[in-house]
């Protein structure tokens, strides 16, 4: 059964944020991801997972951009020297936070020049740091319109290009539906390729048990695959309180 984290920018927001740590290891998390940890200095993070027994799995990059002006994502062509700036800083946080990954975010853009783009990014990002993770994910085009990185196939190519052995694939379970249909058929045929699982429900990113996903079986699969990374639970649950959307835990994984 799947190691379970906690995506405590989706869950628990019913509470102040330091105080979702505490809720997550309640609720009997292990290990928590944290989309733009960037509010708060550092070290405030780093108590709260200290204070709670909680590793961190994944931040996003990049951080918010408090100057003004785009975001250098990684799939902006002329973009590049922003781009550097941005992972520089994120890497400046994760001296302190120890995120065992970091989720490289594409932008919006589309054309061979972005595809260009992003490679090159990707592979300056991971030989800048070579002893940290990264993953790449794609996003569904109804979720975030325009995102350049939108199909899995799409994702494998530019990984294949890359040729890092510090950047993975990035498997959510309610933007693989999206994309292709069958988050179950995505897994099967990219999982060797996986490093980070996130799950969530289409068509609404609700919690796991509801929609079209058999979650029962993509455990199942994970488990058969040989997956043993973090599966983070990233979705809107449809309670009022976390907590009361947690009974997939028990009846689909351990």
């Amino acid at each position: 059964m799947p190691k379970l984290a906690a995506n405590i920018s989706l869950l628990f927001t019913e509470l102040p944020y330091l105080d979702r740590f505490q809720a997550a290891a309640d609720a009997g998390f292990k290990a928590v991801e944290i989309l733009f940890p960037y509010e708060l200095a550092a070290k405030e993070t780093q108590r709260a997972l200290l204070a709670n027994g909680l590793e961190l799995v994944l931040i996003n990059a990049p951080p918010p951009n408090y100057t003004g002006g785009d975001p250098g994502y990684a799939a902006i062509p002329g973009g590049e020297g922003r781009f550097q700036s941005d992972i520089r800083r994120v890497l400046r946080y994760a001296e302190v936070l120890r995120p065992g990954l970091i989720h490289i975010m594409s932008g919006y853009s589309s054309g061979p020049d972005a595809f260009a783009c992003m490679v090159h990014n990707l592979q300056w990002a991971a030989d800048l740091a070579p002893q940290q993770q990264f993953t790449i994910e794609p996003l569904n085009p109804v979720s975030q319109p325009d995102y350049f990185l939108n199909d899995y196939d799409l994702a494998v190519e530019i990984l294949d290009r890359v040729d890092r052995p510090n950047v993975g694939l990035q498997f959510d379970s309610f933007h693989a539906h999206m994309i292709h249909g069958d988050a179950l058929a995505v897994w099967n045929k990219f999982h060797h390729k996986v490093t980070h699982a996130q799950v969530g429900a289409a068509p609404d990113r609700s919690e796991p048990g509801r929609g079209p996903t058999d979650f029962t079986r993509l455990f199942a699969a994970m488990e058969n695959t040989g997956y043993a990374n973090w599966v983070s639970a990233e979705y809107t649950p449809s309670t009022p309180r976390t907590a009361a959307s947690l009974g997939w835990m028990g009846q689909h994984a351990t």
